[in-house]
C-alpha cells in the first residue's frame, strides 16, 4: 500500500536551473534534466581494434574522467525530436571526429536511479571512418584516446594511477566489445 502511495505522489519543483531541476516526490528529492530527452553513450572501436575513449574535466567530481563518447539527446532547440541514432552519430563526430556506418542499441536504463531521473541509451557504433579532428567543443576540452583493445585494461589502470577517474560504464562497454 505504501509503495503505491509513493508512485502517485505529486511531483514538486523545488528549484530550476538552466540545465537541471530539483524535484521532490513522495518525500524523496532527485534531479532531472530540463534540456534534453535522454543521454546517449557510444561504444566505439575502429576497424583496427582501437577503442575510442574521451577524456575531459568534469567539474562535479573536480577531476579529469575517461568515458566513452556521450552526450544528450535533443539538447538544443534545433534538435527537437532527435532520435538516439541521430544523437549518437552527432556526438561521435563532435567528440572523436569519427563517422559510423551503423549504430545498434545495446541497452537502456537509469543512470543513477536514487538521484536522477536520467535514462541512458548505450549503443555500439560499427564501420568507423575518421573524417575530422575530435573535441570540437572548446568548452568541453576533450582529449580523444584510441587504445588497442588488448591493451585497454592496462591503459585504464595507468590512467587511474595518474589520478584520472574512469567512468564505470567504460567497463560495461568493454564487456560488449570483448563479447561481440
Amino acid at each position: 500500500m505504501r509503495a503505491k502511495a509513493k508512485r502517485s505522489a505529486k511531483k514538486i519543483v523545488m528549484k530550476e536551473g538552466r540545465f537541471l531541476r530539483l524535484l521532490r516526490k513522495g518525500g524523496r528529492e532527485y534531479v532531472e534534466r530540463n534540456n534534453c530527452r535522454g543521454i546517449i553513450i557510444i561504444v566505439a572501436m575502429t576497424r583496427d581494434q582501437k577503442v575510442l575513449l574521451v577524456e575531459q574535466y568534469r567539474p562535479p567530481v573536480g577531476k579529469r574522467v575517461i568515458e566513452f563518447p556521450a552526450g544528450l539527446i535533443s539538447d538544443r532547440h534545433t534538435l527537437k525530436g532527435e532520435s538516439f541514432v541521430m544523437a549518437a552519430r552527432r556526438e561521435l563526430l563532435e567528440e572523436t571526429g569519427y563517422k559510423a556506418e551503423r549504430i545498434m542499441p545495446l541497452l537502456k536504463g537509469p543512470v543513477s536511479s536514487g538521484l536522477s531521473a536520467d535514462r541512458v541509451t548505450v549503443v555500439r557504433a560499427y564501420g568507423l571512418t575518421n573524417v575530422a579532428t575530435g573535441g570540437w567543443d572548446k568548452l568541453e576540452s576533450i582529449i580523444v584516446h584510441e587504445v588497442a583493445l588488448p591493451r585497454v585494461d592496462r591503459w585504464l589502470r595507468m590512467m587511474t594511477e595518474r589520478g584520472v577517474l574512469i567512468e564505470p560504464k567504460v567497463y560495461t562497454g568493454l564487456y560488449f566489445l570483448k563479447k561481440m
